[in-house]
């Protein structure tokens, strides 16, 4: 019987941020992800013709983004292992 490796997992929680004409979602790290996913889904509910501009910060691979509030099509969580 094999042993496994002892592994810290932690979970890290991204937003998702699907926009239209996009094939790949945006994937998003925040300090606060639920506070920022609710943000985002509020933008997406009031779907107004005329946009505005939502530039974030965030904490990822990606520093800053911007896209328009009116092409945001789907929001979503995601868990994510990563190893400690």
């Amino acid at each position: 019987m094999t042993q496994g490796y002892a592994q810290n997992f932690k979970k890290r929680i991204s937003v998702l941020v699907f926009l239209k004409n996009s094939v790949a979602p945006l994937v998003l790290y925040f300090e606060n992800p639920y506070d920022e996913y609710n943000n985002l889904l509020e933008l997406c509910r009031a779907q107004n013709a005329v946009g505005k501009i939502v530039e974030k910060e965030t904490v990822g691979p990606i520093k800053k983004v911007a896209f328009m509030s009116n092409q945001i099509s789907a929001v979503a969580l995601q868990e994510e292992p990563v190893v400690s």
